[in-house]
Order: C-alpha cells, then sequence, then structure tokens
C-alpha cells in the first residue's frame, strides 16, 4: 500500500474508503523545499467535492459511535504498529517536503506513534459517572443521573507544515477514540504525509468514510470548509492570522487553535549561564527555528548580559547548519522564499535602529544562517515579530520585574522559559507570565503528551494533550433516573 515518494507523482485522496483523483483534474504540484523538484501532486479539490466528502463523514460517525472504546482503540494500537514498520516512507517524504532532518523526522513518526498508543490508553480509562441527586440544592434521593462522554460528530482537523505527521496525529487519535469522524486538511506543503498517515489508520481497520482527507486551495475551499454545516468542531495548527480568519467564519463551531507564540527565556542574574545558554541556543535554533514553541527573544538582567552573551555566541558557533539529504543539521532552508524574506526583514529592521548581529546574517536562498543579535530595543519588529526562522534577539533588562512587563506586552501567550537558582523567583515570576506554560531552567517545549498543552491571548484557544483533547472533542451527555 505504501510507496515511496518519487515511485508516483500523483497522490489521490481518502473519500468515503476510495482514492480519488480530483473531479476537474487539477493538481497542486508539490516541490522539495530542498532543490525545487517536483515531489508529487495532490487533488485541487472544488466545493462540490467538499460537500461530498462532509456528507459521508457525517454518515460514517453516525455508526462509528455505536462500536465500543475497547475496538476502536485496538484500532488505534495497530495503526501505531503500521506507522512504525513504515517510518522510512515518512521520513523521505518529510525530509522533501519541508526540509527537516533525517534524525528529527524520525524522531517525529516515532514519537507519533506513542502518541497513538498513549491515546488508546487514555480513552480506555473513561468511565461514566453515577450521581445520586441527595445532598445538593433541589436534589433528591429518588434522582440518580448517569453521566457518559459522546463525540461532537465530524472534525475538522487543520495540520501545519512543521509537524505534518504529529500535528495531524494529535488532532486524528484523540477524535476517532471518542466516537468523532474525521476530515484531514493537511498543509499543503506536507500534504503528501498527511495522505500517508491516512493511509495508517485506514489499513489499521479505521472503517470507510470516518477518516477522509480535503486538499485544495485555500482561496477555493478554505472559508467554506471551515463554515460548512456538517463540521461540528475545528481543530488548527497554524499562524494566528489564520486562526482569528476561522473564528470569524465559523458560526459557533467550537474550536481548539494552537497558534503563534513569541517565547521569552528570561534569566536572571543567579542563572547558570552554561546551562541556560545551551537549552536557548537549542530551543532558538533546532529546525531552524520554524516552530510554535521555539525561543524567540531572550530577556535578561543588565548584570549578567554581557556573560551570557559571550555564552550564547560561544554556543551559536556550535550549530549545525545544511541540506538534510546529506545529513542531519540543526538549521535547514526554511519552508519558503517568503519566510526568509521575512526573516530577513526583521534583521535589518534591526540593524537599521542601532542592534549588532554578533553572528549570522548570511543567506543561500531560502537557508538563513543562525543569528545572533544584541542590543535589541523595544521599538525593533524583532522584539515583538514571531519570524519563524533562526534568528535571536538578546534584550537587556534592569530586572526580573521588567521582564515580565516586556513578556506580558507581547500579544502572545504560549511559553515562557525562566533561567534562575532561587525558586521563589521562579514561581512568582511564573504566576506573573500571562503564557499558557513557564519552563523551569528548561528551554520551551511541547512537554509530555499528558500534560496540557495550550497558549493564551494570541496564542491560541482551548486545551490540547490526549486527555484533554478527548474532553474537547466530546461532552458530556447525562441521563437522570427518577425512582
Amino acid at each position: 500500500m505504501f510507496q515511496n515518494i518519487k515511485e508516483n507523482d500523483k497522490y489521490k485522496n481518502l473519500v468515503n474508503g476510495k482514492w480519488i483523483n480530483s473531479e476537474n483534474n487539477e493538481y497542486i504540484e508539490i516541490k522539495s523545499v530542498l532543490d525545487g523538484s517536483t515531489i508529487g501532486f495532490v487533488p485541487a479539490m472544488s466545493q462540490k467535492e467538499v460537500d461530498f466528502v462532509l456528507e459521508n463523514a457525517k454518515d460514517a460517525q453516525k455508526k462509528w459511535r455505536e462500536t465500543s472504546i475497547d475496538e476502536r482503540a485496538n484500532i488505534l494500537y495497530k495503526a501505531a504498529s503500521i506507522l512504525e514498520k513504515n517510518v522510512g516512507v515518512f521520513v523521505e517524504s518529510m525530509i522533501h517536503e519541508i526540509g527537516k532532518d533525517r534524525k528529527s523526522c524520525k524522531s517525529e513518526v516515532l514519537r507519533t506513534a506513542d502518541f497513538i498508543r498513549y491515546t488508546a490508553d487514555t480513552v480506555r480509562t473513561l468511565e461514566n459517572t453515577c450521581l445520586t441527586g441527595d445532598g445538593f440544592y433541589g436534589g433528591s434521593v429518588k434522582k440518580t443521573g448517569i453521566i457518559k462522554r459522546e463525540p461532537l460528530g465530524v472534525v475538522l482537523a487543520i495540520s501545519p507544515f512543521n509537524y505534518p505527521v504529529n500535528l495531524s496525529a494529535s488532532k486524528i487519535a484523540p477524535a476517532i477514540a471518542i466516537g468523532n469522524s474525521v476530515v484531514l486538511k493537511p498543509s499543503t506543503q506536507g500534504s503528501i504525509c498527511g495522505l500517508h498517515l491516512v493511509r495508517v489508520f485506514e489499513e489499521a481497520g479505521v472503517p470507510t468514510g470516518v477518516i477522509q482527507t480535503v486538499t485544495g486551495k485555500g482561496s477555493e475551499i478554505g472559508d467554506y470548509i471551515v463554515s460548512h454545516k456538517n463540521i461540528d468542531f475545528i481543530n488548527f495548527t497554524g499562524s494566528t492570522d489564520i486562526g482569528k480568519r476561522i473564528t470569524s467564519k465559523a458560526n459557533m463551531i467550537p474550536v481548539i487553535l494552537e497558534l503563534g507564540g513569541k517565547d521569552a527565556g528570561i534569566v536572571l542574574e543567579d542563572a547558570d549561564l552554561d546551562h541556560t545558554a545551551s537549552q536557548i541556543i537549542s530551543g532558538a535554533f533546532s529546525y531552524s527555528g520554524q516552530r510554535c514553541t521555539a525561543i524567540k527573544r531572550v530577556l535578561v538582567e543588565e548584570k549578567v548580559h554581557d556573560a551570557l552573551v559571550d555564552k550564547l555566541l560561544e554556543k551559536i558557533k556550535t550549530v549545525t547548519v545544511g541540506n538534510p539529504i546529506n545529513d542531519n543539521f540543526d538549521v535547514v532552508p526554511l519552508i519558503n522564499e517568503k519566510s526568509a524574506d521575512f526573516v530577513m526583514h526583521l534583521i535589518n529592521d534591526a540593524k537599521d535602529k542601532g542592534a549588532t548581529v554578533l553572528y549570522g546574517d548570511k543567506r543561500e536562498g531560502n537557508l538563513i544562517y543562525p543569528t545572533l543579535v544584541k542590543d535589541v530595543t523595544l521599538d525593533m519588529e524583532l522584539a515583538w515579530e514571531e519570524p519563524f526562522g533562526p534568528v535571536l534577539p538578546v534584550i537587556k533588562v534592569k530586572d526580573y520585574k521588567e521582564a515580565i512587563d516586556i513578556a506580558n506586552q507581547s500579544e502572545y501567550g504560549l511559553q515562557s522559559s525562566v533561567f534562575t537558582k532561587d525558586m521563589d523567583k521562579a514561581f512568582y515570576i511564573a504566576d506573573k507570565l500571562e503564557v499558557g506554560t513557564v519552563q523551569i531552567n528548561n528551554k520551551t517545549e511541547r512537554g509530555p503528551d499528558s500534560f496540557p498543552f495550550l497558549g493564551v491571548k494570541a496564542s491560541g484557544i482551548g486545551v490540547q494533550g490526549v486527555k484533554y483533547s478527548i474532553e474537547a472533542m466530546s461532552r458530556p451527555k447525562i441521563t437522570v433516573i427518577n425512582l
């Protein structure tokens, strides 16, 4: 069933259990971000085809919700095993589609298999709750309530380019585990990975119509699908601008939105600077900083500013740069020319306003070398804009209170890191920061999948993590027995 990406240039979508071509014979060409070669083509689906997919999803969900949790869990276990067996297919596809190095691609696929298994384990622990009415105002000993969780219906899963396997499966697995059907709309760059992933679930035994895919031009089907009458929930990861557009079009459809970030690394004067610098460099530059949880600015107390900058400069020189076809590298070409242009704009704006570039500021096509910038001030775009690329600004602050103030001025609120040996200060700062997660003495990163993952302000709506995603894509229903 699985093919190497070079063996066939046309990729069909799974619609109602059949791999179909575009009705209008229109396709979107998918090119390698590394050399511009054609990887393949995915259907440019029409609104009529979207209608067909969603009708099938609606019908299939009615039967799927009647299957037992045990049956659904067993299918997820099978899917995890199939995914692991085909890790090579995904790795080759990811390297070319999104330019990620081989080691990171393999890690993403294997972590995704673990995620799917953990989802199966979690859904099996769900229990119906029984409550008695006495002991509460207006209650009665004659009333007994049985509470269970019910699926919402059809879930639209919209995944980004940077983690095309993990951030698709993290939407699909919890959704189908609790009895929803899923329509996956993968990012165009990463869509072949998405289609391969849906094949995994199909081969594992997910019934016809329960998981289907939609690929196409956002101008044709983007607004149409997020406002469709047959969508019951939207789970989206991507830019804040698109997230805002989805909420404006969704017409009361509930959502989980994982959006942008401007994660700050706050460094206090008592921090272990060697450890801090290592964490910051790793957090800022892995996969070229194309991660919502990358460290995107450093706020350091002035007493240790110079010493930290020296450590960062020392360690940034160890960041590896290159083409992931050849080896494993930290910094690889960005996803497209537009992204590279934006990163260079931020660097140039900072330089024009007096910032000092200590390292980097070099571009070869879409490849931007890791760049360290000091003397960054709050009038520079680099202090506020999310670059989604390999550039790290350092901002000097008087004390941790000023660091909190600057961190909270951001429109984003995904994560922050605090580096200090003083746990009282660490917890004080964590309490004051307007973010979803605070990492103490560690880089910002997506934590264990058992933890809640969320953003506040412009970084998102809703909570992810296996248990929390299952809860978000279902609802409690109570049946009251009157004795």
